[in-house]
């Protein structure tokens, strides 16, 4: 495997406060809207966004929560060993803007499935889609993000991955290819 980094260090927090201005712009004080983050890897996005607007704007409330999206996959059935994650949402979402986050935006099958879950809280006002990593030319439903962090063309065969200090002890965006 060829590791190429493709974002790490200042350059990864730098990206991090862009979004972060980049939904300022378009959702003032957050009193109308709130963050969810895509189990399992994109909870940690979310929370750090988060973190970042409550420093930018310390007397806003940022609500945010996290979203399980197991049983509600297209491959869920074809998998081997399932194992859910937690749903925390713990605020309505009824009427709100919804800002979905994940960290990797490739085929699309993931959003949708978020978006049916996300079906279960409420009928949102409005649904955004943040992603750290956008894999251009890779979907297989036409899902669009609204803020994204970097974009990668990538062929099939190579893997995005994103570490988060949280877990892997660093931040870092790195393409993984099949050496031939």
């Amino acid at each position: 495997m060829q590791n190429l980094t493709l974002l790490d260090g200042q350059k990864f927090q730098i990206t991090l406060q862009r979004l972060c201005r980049q939904l300022i712009e378009n959702h003032n004080d957050f009193s109308e809207s709130v963050l969810i983050g895509i189990q399992p890897r994109g909870i940690y996005l979310a929370k750090r966004i988060a973190e970042e607007l409550r420093k930018i704007l310390p007397e806003a409330t940022i609500l945010q929560g996290d979203l399980d999206i197991t049983f509600y996959r297209d491959d869920f059935r074809r998998r081997d060993q399932l194992v859910p994650n937690q749903t925390k949402i713990d605020f309505i979402i009824e009427n709100k803007k919804v800002i979905m986050m994940d960290d990797v935006l490739w085929t699309g099958r993931t959003i949708r499935a978020a978006m049916d879950a996300l079906q279960a809280f409420g009928r949102p006002e409005k649904i955004e889609l943040l992603a750290l990593v956008d894999r251009r030319y890779s979907r297989h439903i036409p899902v669009e993000a609204d803020y994204v962090g970097i974009e990668v063309d990538s062929i099939a065969s190579q893997k995005v991955v994103v570490s988060w200090i949280e877990t892997d002890g660093e931040d870092r965006i790195t393409l993984l290819s099949d050496a031939k």
